[in-house]
């Protein structure tokens, strides 16, 4: 019952005015990033993260949370009018949603997607609900070098979070970590890699490198690309995005098997809600009495990936709350949100700030019914975004994130900072070097080096210490497995494209 009385107690923060209205803001604002082609919603959170401080935490963070589910629902648009994923998540809802729309029956696409949004939303919350708990609980028996374990399992997410190459991902998140250790030294207070800058003894402010790293370099990154985005299809009025009931009870159990799919991927730090969404039209695909279809315009295939992308964000918010580990680029900027705003994520997130978590997961609920009603009806108006000029969204965006980072500390310092970033992301994603890793790394590399010099400490310098408690040896080896899989699979893929290379013609 402690769990209904709490989520009846956060009910009570959410729906107050200014909760109620940043979460309404949030997803509306998460729309619009979803519907514009590559702005995403880690530079649109990074971009925003001035707004929350100086605010009360929970409103800051269920503004933030809001942008990031709320971009799941507004990229099913672009997907389905334009065959223009904002994201890698929404890739396969192109394949059948553009020739549905080819068809006629955009409208419709868009309904099935924005129920399966909200089935697949409303579900990842109540797996939140009832799976932080317990979770946070076993998580209270964690001492320092649980911690570092954890921590390095964290970092270890990142060859996961790696696109093509797992040595750029853990080079990336090297380079993270080495921006984590400037500043002063908490211990001794020694100055490190400070280069007699007065503004680096503090350390490089996440927010700064963040916007740099991910909101102008995408801008740099998009305006020398010339988009003509041509809708196809036709919504006749919002009447035209509500789906039939046979339609609905045809897709109905797809949501169920999305929902459940989507959740537990967005569970496993790193996994996140590409594999979530390929896996759902795969096991779609799989079920169906007709697999030849997909891809010739079917609701299933639609209707499967957008539940799934959409049930992984509730997902990823659990091991972001009761561990502290960030399973994505979004998650670890929230991570440092939360992390500014004064609040530890970890097992004793809610029993410190209990109307914090749980005002935070009752205005989840209230946001996927705010998606569902704002989707269906407003998707004709949300479609005309996208005949916007480019020029004039990418030069408002980045004015927007040059006033955000001056505002942190009316240092222009900061403004530069993030313009070096942002030329730098530029060219890393260029070289296709993902930022997602080292974002992870600066955020957890102090907390990383914290608990290893806890537990140093109390064990007088014996490194087996991670290995003899069982936690901390199973986290240990997870982490040993988390490196050696990929490198594996790299080796046999190696091998195999040798042999056949190798073969005489």
């Amino acid at each position: 019952m402690d769990i209904f009385s709490n989520l009846v107690a956060g009910f009570g923060v959410a729906l107050t005015p200014i909760n109620l209205i940043f979460c309404a803001v949030g997803v509306l604002l998460g729309t619009f990033v979803g519907i514009m082609p590559g702005l995403g919603p880690s530079a649109t959170v990074a971009m925003l993260l001035p707004l929350t401080f100086g605010r009360e935490p929970t409103a800051g963070v269920i503004l933030l949370a809001g942008i990031y589910y709320g971009a799941k629902y507004g990229g099913s648009i672009t997907s389905i009018l334009v065959n223009l994923p904002g994201e890698s998540s929404s890739v396969v809802t192109c394949l059948d949603g553009y020739q549905l729309a080819k068809k006629g029956k955009g409208g419709t696409t868009i309904g099935i997607a924005a129920i399966g949004g909200f089935f697949g939303g409303t579900f990842s919350v109540l797996g939140l609900t009832f799976m932080a708990p317990p979770l946070a609980a076993f998580a209270l028996s964690f001492g320092p070098p649980e911690y570092f374990a954890l921590m390095l399992m964290g970092l270890t997410a990142v060859t996961f979070l790696a696109g093509k190459s797992m040595i750029k991902a853990l080079l990336m998140g090297i380079f993270g970590l080495m921006l984590a250790v400037a500043g002063t030294d908490e211990v001794s207070g020694m100055e490190r890699f400070t280069y007699d800058q007065i503004e680096l003894l503090s350390g490089l402010d996440f927010p700064v490198v963040a916007i740099g790293l991910f909101a102008i370099s995408e801008i740099l990154l998009n305006v020398e690309k010339t988009l003509r985005i041509e809708i196809t299809g036709s919504l006749r009025g919002w009447k035209s995005a509500i789906p039939t009931f046979a339609e609905f009870r045809q897709v109905l159990p797809t949501y169920c098997r999305a929902a459940i799919i989507g959740f537990f991927i967005g569970v496993l730090p790193g996994a996140g809600a590409t594999i979530s969404s390929f896996l759902s039209y795969a096991v779609e695909k799989g079920v169906s009495k007709h697999p030849e279809k997909f891809g010739t315009g079917v609701l299933e295939g639609v209707a499967g990936p957008e539940t799934a992308d959409n049930a992984s964000t509730g997902g990823a918010m659990v091991p972001l709350f009761t561990l502290g580990i960030p399973g994505s680029g979004t998650t670890a900027i929230l991570l440092a949100a939360l992390m500014m705003l004064g609040l530890k994520p970890g097992p004793l997130l809610m029993a410190e700030h209990p109307d914090f978590f749980w005002g935070v997961v009752a205005s989840m609920y209230i946001g996927n019914l705010l998606l569902l009603i704002i989707n269906v009806p407003l998707a004709p108006i949300m479609a005309t975004f996208l005949r916007l000029p480019y020029q004039f969204i990418y030069t408002t965006v980045l004015a927007v994130c040059i006033t955000g980072v001056y505002s942190l500390n009316n240092s222009l310092w900061d403004v530069w900072t993030a313009c070096v970033f942002g030329i730098l992301g530029y060219v890393l994603k260029k070289l296709d070097y993902p930022a997602a890793p080292a974002v992870l790394g600066l955020v957890l590399g102090p907390m990383l080096e914290r608990a290893l010099r806890q537990t140093l400490v109390l064990s007088r310098g014996d490194y087996t210490v991670f290995f003899s408690r069982p936690i901390s040896a199973v986290l240990m080896a997870i982490c040993i497995l988390l490196f050696v899989v990929p490198l594996v699979k790299t080796t046999i893929a190696w091998n195999a494209a040798r042999t056949i290379t190798s073969k005489p013609a």
